[in-house]
């Protein structure tokens, strides 16, 4: 078990490494006007930004092994927005956009990137492309290159601009994923779930599952509405949730339909607590938990939820869309899955430590350009 003076040869890379990076020139912005700034630099992450142009393309692709991004969007451009000043990327539509960032990984150095919370929120699906790329999301070994988000509303149509960051990369070294035993000895020394919660489900990571009880009146999360005005964003507390969002409640069994292709914003009955020298991440949907995708922002940064820092645990949200066929969900079902991996060391911020962060204590709640 490690703690918060030890340093490893391998792990994710926390914040004062990844400015090492940058200064090293491994992480670097395409466009000189326009360099990394601190606040992209997150506990275990660095938000990515952005760039001028959003092409909009006629379908989804992969690279391959053998093609850059560049080639595939000749093939597949129909036209092209100036981000610039910014432009409304809508509904229903595939997008792709070049990155302010770029990479020049070493050798052992790998990335991975998931939607930002917020963006996931908003039923926004992003991945990350890279030229020769044969997986979405996946930086391999070594790259050298441009990166690129493949952007597709899939709710409500969106305002971007040049500089908006609607998703993350995390740099590791190796491939240090904990141990079921290792997780376990984390939660008799830290807690990674609250009392209340019972004792972890732990097996390939730990499991979590969806609360339906609700409260007095039976409120258990929200429903998004369909045909909604235009979203910023880049505008915090500003769009009143009613005229996006409908509550959803449970039935008297504490259950509920999903409804297909309907988009939810639930929680989670466990409320987690992540220590300071680790991180986590959310697995993707899994065919053997049911027809229905339970997550597309999946990174937790060290210190999310963390009692020491003010926060006693914190319950992870989330954003649920069924697949084709009408599906019951019911109390305490689990739905997926966090797997822990390790820093190289600790990070010198953390997450709700004055750094912005919006959901250190959230309950059920929604993306941040929502007013409470």
């Amino acid at each position: 078990m490690n703690d918060q003076t030890t340093r490893y040869s391998t792990g994710i890379l926390p914040a004062q490494m990844i400015r090492q990076a940058i200064a090293a020139g491994e992480l670097a912005s395409d466009d000189a006007a326009l360099p990394i700034d601190e606040a992209q630099v997150q506990p275990a992450s660095l938000d990515l930004r952005l760039g001028r142009t959003a092409h909009r393309i006629r379908a989804s692709f992969l690279p391959g092994r053998e093609t850059t991004v560049e080639s595939k969007i000749e093939r597949l451009e129909m036209h092209r927005l100036d981000l610039t000043g910014g432009a409304v990327l809508e509904q229903g539509c595939v997008y792709v956009v070049p990155l302010l960032e770029r990479l020049a990984l070493k050798k052992r150095m790998f990335a991975t990137a998931n939607p930002k919370s917020s963006t996931g929120r908003l039923d926004v699906f992003v991945r990350i492309l890279t030229d020769n790329g044969a997986e979405f999301d996946q930086i391999a070994e070594g790259y050298r290159g441009r990166l690129y988000a493949e952007i597709t509303p899939r709710t409500f149509s969106i305002r971007v601009r040049t500089g908006s960051r609607l998703a993350q990369l995390r740099l590791r070294r190796g491939s240090p994923v904990s141990s079921d035993d290792e997780l376990r000895r984390l939660h008799q020394t830290v807690g990674l779930v609250d009392a209340a919660s019972g004792e972890p489900v732990i097996k390939n990571g730990l499991a979590f599952s969806v609360d339906l009880a609700g409260g007095e009146d039976g409120f258990v999360g929200y429903k998004a509405r369909h045909h909604c005005p235009v979203i910023d964003v880049d505008r915090p507390a500003h769009y009143e949730k009613w005229d996006f969002w409908e509550p959803v409640r449970a039935d008297r069994n504490r259950s509920m339909i999903l409804t297909p292709d309907d988009f939810y914003i639930l929680a989670s009955r466990e409320a987690v607590s992540i220590p300071v020298n680790y991180a986590a991440e959310m697995l993707a949907y899994d065919t053997l938990v049911g027809e229905f995708r339970v997550h597309y922002a999946g990174f937790f940064d060290p210190g999310f939820g963390l009692a020491s820092l003010g926060a006693s645990g914190t319950r992870a949200v989330l954003e649920v869309r069924s697949h084709e066929v009408p599906f019951l969900l019911e109390d305490g079902q689990i739905v997926g899955r966090l797997v822990f991996e390790r820093l190289m060391e600790t990070p010198d911020k953390l997450y709700g430590q004055g750094i912005g962060s919006h959901y250190q204590r959230q309950g059920l709640q929604l993306g941040k350009q929502f007013r409470p």
